[in-house]
């Protein structure tokens, strides 16, 4: 038996209405709220929450003095047609040469690592 439910993953972020966003455009879903806390409602899931972090300091990937400490995995059905759309929404490449593979590795707009993984 589970102790509880997960409510939402939360990321700390200089603009929480910006990322909030940038995840919409890749997750859908609806952005609500203003201010120091916004949350993504995402269809069929927990919700994805953006929290104000004014010295925020994004982590380095894969190594470095700045861990990463989590990171989103987000199963697409095509690796390059979501590439594509992700980097034109802003994110950057981390690891995305290695073709072979059946992942990918960006980081968001504020720097929080997440791969896109065939499904």
């Amino acid at each position: 038996m589970a102790l509880a439910n997960l409510g939402a993953v939360v990321l700390d972020c200089p603009d929480p209405r910006a990322l909030a966003g940038f995840y919409a455009e890749v997750l859908g879903g609806t952005v609500e709220g203003e201010g120091d806390w916004v949350d993504l409602k995402v269809p069929g899931g927990p919700s994805l929450s953006f929290q104000a972090a004014p010295d925020f300091v994004p982590p380095t990937w894969p190594a470095g003095d700045r861990s990463q400490q989590f990171h989103l995995d987000l199963t697409v059905d095509d690796l390059d047609t979501a590439e594509k759309g992700v980097l034109a929404l802003g994110a950057k490449p981390l690891d995305a040469a290695d073709r072979s593979r059946t992942f990918r590795v960006y980081a968001d707009p504020a720097g929080h690592p997440f791969c896109l993984c065939a499904c």
